[in-house]
């Protein structure tokens, strides 16, 4: 018999495999420009987006994601986000996520090498075919399914960031505490 930390490492493992020919950042990057305010793209120092992010889990999960970060419109790095989550959970699930970086200093902070979110994070979810209004209440990374709200994405930064999330496929139970942790490296 399998553990379930072995179980969610290869439903992980598989959602991350399946989904990286598809990533596109322009793309992603395009369908976020359509489901959030103007302002966040318009008014941000920076952002990070990334296209797939897969996760999964069987009481113990995890999620894997590979993104470009983004400072005054050009690409200056790459991030992967890592997941551990601990709790009653049980499925998989890939979602894009984006991440905005109100000024410098919260860019800085997002590229210092390894920033993390912590457990209390939140994020606005956007469903296939609507947009959330609502505003973030933490700088926060949860791969919501909630959302379905009418109108462009309003909200507010965070200690200097906005998260939003995408789902693109999958069913996961969760009810799990856990961060997400991004390393970074510059472009070359």
């Amino acid at each position: 018999m399998r553990s379930p930390l072995r179980s969610a490492l290869v439903i992980v493992g598989l959602l991350v495999a399946g989904a990286a020919a598809a990533d596109d950042f322009e793309a992603t990057t395009e369908m976020f420009r359509g489901a959030v305010a103007d302002e966040f793209f318009e008014e941000s120092y920076g952002y990070a987006v990334f296209p797939t992010i897969g996760k999964g889990g069987v009481v113990v999960g995890g999620a894997r994601g590979k993104g470009q970060v983004y400072a005054e419109g050009e690409h200056v790095g790459d991030t992967t986000m890592t997941q551990v989550t601990v709790g009653l959970q049980l499925g998989g699930q890939a979602y894009s996520q984006i991440i905005f970086f109100q000024d410098r200093r919260a860019f800085e902070e997002f590229t210092s090498g390894n920033f993390e979110f912590g457990a209390q994070a939140t994020a606005v979810a956007i469903t296939a075919g609507a947009s959330a209004t609502a505003g973030t209440t933490g700088t926060g990374a949860g791969a919501s399914t909630t959302g379905g709200h009418t109108g462009k994405t309003g909200g507010n930064y965070y200690r200097g960031m906005a998260v939003f999330t995408f789902a693109k496929g999958g069913l996961m139970y969760e009810a799990s505490i856990g961060g997400q942790k991004f390393s970074y490296k510059p472009k070359k």
